[in-house]
């Protein structure tokens, strides 16, 4: 266990500092820009470069703040990023810990960095921090609840909450047992993806951070070493959500010829750089638009979702397969018709008057 731990702590800083120079790059090529190319053949060696610079950056702490909170923040947000990957099968037999609750060891954790980015908001002493963290708070209480719900039609079909069973369980014919492939897995993977990128504030769901409103959000007062910590836990909080939904419903570490680990990476970055892509995609939502997402739409679909699964359980061979896609697509398109025809924003079509002459 402790070479595990050591594995991961050793795995994490390098796999952070590489993703980052991967969604530059993407990023840069969807806006058709070259990105990073500078330092290093193809600009591999400009995370490095960014380290140094954030270490020898100065660390400013403003004059009115919470020194000891501000100081904590940072350091609070990186542990349970590093710590969701403990549960996460990386191949078989790479796990960290294989608790018998490990799914509901994944969600506890993940919500405690939010506990990281109040303490920041709070502790900066200014009013955009402040609004970030409180945004923050709200998105990640919003989304917890269909993230928690889409991940039970998976726990009951298996009937365990180990991250390991879950992916053996997919192990059957090199992946025509994924849980994808089933309307409630199908249904269950889009909910637990959208609800994950609320949780890590990526885009569209960076509200908090929100840089044409706030800034930069609860991070706009730090510098330096304490900032490059946020980014830290950003990005390694939304390569564990890709890889915990490549674990529950595209079979994990299974796959034909190639070693368990390398079927799991693969399936981790793919889903990563859906992430990206999203990124380079969408503009940023209103946080009433973000609110009412999770409340009115995900939050049905995440309950009417375990009606689904019981029903492809229950009835047996290829029509309680088929009833169960007749009722996701049928569930889906009310839901979306239901909030489709709501009424407009109370301020959607009103005209700013004019400025009057002095």
């Amino acid at each position: 266990m402790f070479i595990n731990m050591m594995a991961i702590l050793l795995f994490a800083p390098l796999l952070m500092m590489y993703l980052t120079w991967l969604e530059r790059k993407l990023v840069a090529r969807i806006q058709d820009r070259w990105g990073p190319n500078r330092v290093g053949p193809w600009g591999l060696l400009q995370p490095i470069a960014d380290g140094i610079k954030m270490i020898l950056k100065e660390d400013i702490t403003p004059a009115a703040a919470d020194r000891i909170l501000h100081v904590m923040a940072p350091v609070m947000i990186v542990i349970p990023s590093l710590m969701m990957f403990t549960v996460i099968p990386f191949g078989r037999g790479m796990i960290g810990v294989d608790p018998n609750i490990g799914i509901l060891f994944f969600i506890s954790i993940s919500a405690l960095e939010t506990m990281a980015v109040v303490m920041a908001g709070w502790a900066s002493r200014s009013k955009y921090s402040l609004l970030g963290g409180m945004r923050s708070a709200a998105q990640v209480i919003s989304y917890e609840v269909p993230l928690g719900l889409s991940l039970i039609p998976v726990i009951m079909m298996v009937g365990s909450l180990s991250t390991r069973m879950i992916a053996k369980a997919q192990s059957e014919f090199h992946g025509l047992n994924w849980f994808v492939i089933h309307p409630w897995g199908f249904l269950g993977f889009l909910i637990f993806m959208i609800t994950g990128i609320a949780e890590v504030n990526r885009t569209p769901f960076d509200t908090p951070e929100g840089e044409s409103e706030l800034v930069a959000g609860y991070h706009t007062e730090y510098s330096g070493m304490k900032f490059a910590l946020f980014q830290m836990a950003e990005f390694l909080s939304a390569f564990a959500i890709s890889a915990m939904a490549a674990t529950l419903f595209l079979g994990g570490f299974n796959g034909p010829v190639l070693p368990s680990w390398m079927w799991f990476m693969m399936k981790s970055l793919g889903l990563f750089f859906v992430l990206i892509w999203l990124r380079g995609t969408f503009p940023r939502f209103r946080i009433d638009q973000v609110m009412a997402f999770a409340w009115k739409f995900l939050l049905p679909l995440s309950l009417a979702n375990i009606f689904i699964a019981a029903v492809d359980y229950y009835v047996p061979g290829i029509f309680g397969f088929a009833l169960s896609w007749v009722l996701m697509l049928t569930c889906f398109f009310l839901v979306w018709a239901i909030n489709s025809k709501e009424a407009p924003h109370p301020y959607s079509g009103q005209t700013i008057p004019a400025a009057q002459p002095r």
